[in-house]
């Protein structure tokens, strides 16, 4: 990256964020739209029933997650000897294409596809993009190049989905999503005018990022952020009904309620790429105490105005704290596969997704009540903790058993 002013380095680093933006509004926007959605995908279910033909809708969700779980380690092996700026665009093409699909097809059927299309670049991008940024930002400064490339996904929590939300609303669900496709094709335009180009790792091949599958710490990192993780999506799957059933509030308030988790996951992201390019080991360990204590702080005050949006704010910073600290460790215990670490690291974060709404789901379907799912994302925060405490002691068992060289 040398001869690159300044100005250029953050004009390219600021254009891997855009992407993270778009990402986060494809991902997201649908959570605010399905009753949008329901109604004109599904009329006939919606008339009959409006919650069936909305939890019906729910599988664009679903797909979209199952999308990046395989996406994530596919086009990462597939693209290990593409150059970075290469594969980063032609990953956002890939976006492109899919949410436009997503607007445009006729079905429900088809509609699905179309979200899984549009999520398989996503855990690839967001290590390509982070790896990008790493390199523009230069040694020591790994994690906080992945943390600015997940800055663009806190923005489009705080700012983004809320106002593509509305439009949907507005003008039609389909609209939005072509929108959000824009949003796509101008970041590949700023992508293009903008980032260097940055070679592959001179040693990555296929064969190396699918050996790092083969590394019992990649699955074990994987599986403390699966778990650990899906204590935050416990919490944020049900903060709507926590808001208004619980804290006594309007519904007009749960948009400010996603404002105080979205704030909390800027805050958070950025301290944790700042501290885990300090000590990696102990931000992990810190982070995870961290979010145990920040959800069980919610679950205690959340039925106060005051204590709701406090402990929202609390359990989005704890939780995206550990983004950027878990996508460094994913990277550092799969040395010669980067990008393979970076993409299962997204894998992951879905699979908690996927994993907290549902076991929240069944917590109040046990007539627990709202604040059930906090309770059991407190159980995965602390087994998450169990997980990351096994994994960093099984590395220092294995420094530990490594042969020290004798001089002769």
């Amino acid at each position: 990256m040398h001869g690159l002013s300044r100005g250029r380095r953050l004009a390219a680093v600021v254009a891997l964020a855009l992407g993270g933006v778009a990402v986060g509004l494809t991902e997201f926007v649908a959570m605010g739209l399905l009753p949008e959605i329901a109604r004109g995908l599904l009329p006939e279910q919606y008339a009959h029933s409006s919650s069936g033909a909305v939890a019906r809708a729910g599988w664009m969700i679903t797909a979209y997650a199952l999308g990046v779980v395989v996406g994530a380690p596919l086009i990462a092996a597939l693209s290990a000897r593409v150059p970075r700026k290469k594969l980063v665009l032609g990953l956002l093409v890939l976006f492109a294409v899919g949410t436009i699909a997503s607007a445009t097809a006729p079905t429900f059927g088809l509609v699905l596809v179309a979200r899984f299309v549009a999520a398989l670049p996503h855990g690839a991008y967001f290590g390509a993009a982070g790896l990008l940024a790493a390199a523009l930002m230069g040694p020591g400064r790994e994690a906080r190049g992945f943390a600015t490339v997940l800055s663009g996904l806190t923005a489009a929590n705080v700012v983004g989905v809320p106002l593509i939300t509305r439009l949907g609303q507005a003008a039609g669900w389909r609209i939005a999503y072509l929108v959000i496709a824009g949003v796509f094709l101008l970041t590949l335009l700023a992508v293009l005018a903008v980032v260097p180009e940055v070679a592959a790792a001179a040693d990555g091949s296929p064969a190396a990022e699918l050996r790092a599958l083969r590394t019992s710490q990649v699955w074990l990192v994987a599986a403390t952020g699966a778990v650990g993780f899906a204590g935050f999506f416990a919490v944020d799957s049900y903060i709507a009904p926590v808001t208004t059933d619980v804290a006594g509030l309007s519904a007009a308030t749960v948009p400010w309620a996603l404002v105080a988790v979205g704030l909390g996951m800027t805050v958070g992201n950025a301290l944790g790429g700042w501290l885990a390019d300090r000590d990696l080991r102990r931000s992990m360990i810190i982070g995870f105490v961290a979010m145990i204590a920040s959800i069980a702080v919610f679950s205690l005050v959340a039925s106060t105005r005051t204590g709701l949006f406090v402990g929202a704010f609390l359990v989005g910073a704890t939780s995206l704290y550990l983004g950027p600290v878990l996508q460094a460790r994913l990277i550092t215990v799969a040395p010669g596969a980067q990008l393979m670490g970076a993409a299962v690291n997204q894998s992951a974060m879905n699979i908690a997704n996927s994993l907290g709404a549902a076991l929240g789901s069944v917590a109040i379907a046990a007539g627990l009540g709202y604040l059930a799912p906090a309770r059991v994302g407190l159980a995965l925060a602390v087994l998450g903790l169990v997980l990351a405490g096994v994994s960093l002691s099984a590395d220092r068992r294995s420094r530990e058993a490594e042969p020290v060289a004798v001089a002769h």
